[in-house]
């Protein structure tokens, strides 16, 4: 799988967003894609400042496990809250080339445009690989929103100011919810509703799930060795 080459990653943090205030304008909030039969997750953990990446590619709507890589790879931008993608982006693209299956749609555990310069990693991978991607978070990064009612499929928009950047979810009953919004390709109805269908039994989307356990190690998975990164092949 390949893709763009936007700008460079060896940048300071004021570069970094500088670039997002530039890249944002370049999101497109609209649905620009075909038949969805492969979504892929995505999930990082750190060991100091080693990055443990991690792609599934699930069949969809039926969310079986395809296709999946994960890639040991040293990181060297810091943990600044707003700039995760420049720490995170790298190891995924990494990931992402190594797969065998090209997915229609990526849901990132973290935000698209609800994000203070509306460029969260969603909309950063999105642009970069030029695919319809939805941002996933577990936590409030930006924005209000009232709270939604208690049932499975409640929603309540995320709003800035008078701006709607996303929706507070309630994919199952009497859970806390997630937040979505759109990362690129892809209007916010059409994220939605394509996230909650990615939800079976749990909070978060399956993809979302299996990556991380892949992420997490708790998947055991055969090593092969890559110049001088690994990667592990996880179906």
């Amino acid at each position: 799988m390949n893709y763009q080459h936007l700008h460079p990653w060896d940048i300071t943090p004021a570069e970094a967003r500088q670039i997002q205030n530039e890249l944002c304008n370049q999101v497109i909030s609209q649905d620009r894609f075909d038949d969805i039969k492969t979504v892929a997750g995505v999930d990082l953990g750190f060991k100091q400042d080693i990055a443990r990446a991690s792609v599934a590619v699930l069949s969809f709507p039926d969310l079986q496990p395809i296709d999946g890589v994960l890639v040991e790879s040293p990181v060297s931008f810091p943990y600044i809250p707003g700039l995760l993608s420049f720490r995170e982006t790298p190891p995924l693209l990494k990931a992402f080339t190594q797969l065998n299956t090209e997915p229609d749609l990526i849901i990132a555990d973290g935000q698209g445009i609800a994000h203070p310069r509306r460029f969260g990693i969603a909309s950063h991978l999105g642009l970069i690989l030029d695919k319809p991607t939805v941002g996933c978070a577990k936590s409030r990064l930006w924005g209000k929103h009232k709270q939604p009612k208690n049932e499975a499929g409640s929603i309540e928009y995320l709003y800035d100011k008078d701006e709607i950047i996303g929706a507070a979810v309630r994919t199952r009953s009497n859970v806390s919810v997630v937040y979505i919004s759109v990362g690129h390709r892809i209007s916010l109805d059409s994220a939605i509703r394509l996230t909650l269908a990615c939800c079976q039994r749990y909070r978060l989307p399956e993809t979302t799930r299996y990556a991380h356990q892949a992420a997490a190690g708790q998947i055991s998975l055969p090593k092969k060795q890559i110049e001088t990164e690994k990667q592990l092949t996880l179906f």
